[in-house]
């Protein structure tokens, strides 16, 4: 049985990367601080596959992990 159209969708941020340290907020998933951009797309692209979970690339750059 699939979601109902009036059910919230459900799920959990695992991980939050970014290469500003100034968007590190305390929170209760792992956040991490990248030098740059390209270290910030391979550390998500490690993470993801080995959480088994998918990524989400915000308009600022940031990379959000994330398991629905």
């Amino acid at each position: 049985m699939g979601r109902e159209s009036s059910m919230r969708p459900e799920y959990t941020i695992l991980a939050y990367i970014t290469s500003v340290k100034e968007r590190i907020l305390a929170s209760n998933c792992l956040s991490l601080l990248a030098e740059n951009e390209q270290d910030a797309a391979d550390m998500t692209k490690d993470i993801a596959k080995a959480m088994k979970a998918d990524v989400v690339q915000l308009t600022n750059g940031d990379y959000m992990v994330i398991r629905v």
